[in-house]
């Protein structure tokens, strides 16, 4: 299973693979022809509510472990989508694509975690 994670700003590469767009919010700047997405898959983006509190203030650092718990909780009413994406991963490269400008404390890593979980 070959999964990375890469922002939506960055270059195209051949080795991207499929590309998934893990935002639930289109990109600002990105037309959506440039962007070269494959899927998009808004149920397995943190909901808006979660997205909304865990930016509500400055303070994202200390949300990080409770928001990390909410998401895992969301994701796991989307199974479906995650074993799409499972197994997309097992037959090519898989790049999920995010717009977050923390690239260490992100969503996308939450959901590579899970996907990369071996059921």
């Amino acid at each position: 299973m070959s999964i990375q994670i890469k922002r939506i700003y960055d270059d195209i590469t051949s080795s991207d693979g499929t590309r998934v767009l893990v935002d639930r919010l289109w990109p600002r700047g990105v037309s959506k022809a440039s962007a070269h997405l494959d899927l998009w898959p808004k149920e397995l983006t943190p909901s808006t509510e979660l997205r909304r509190w865990y930016h509500q203030d400055a303070a994202m650092d200390e949300r990080w472990t409770e928001f990390k718990r909410r998401y895992l909780q969301e994701l796991k009413t989307h199974q479906d989508g995650l074993e799409e994406l499972r197994q997309l991963a097992q037959d090519e490269e898989l790049t999920l694509l995010t717009a977050a400008k923390n690239m260490k404390q992100n969503h996308a890593h939450i959901l590579k975690a899970v996907l990369s979980e071996k059921k």
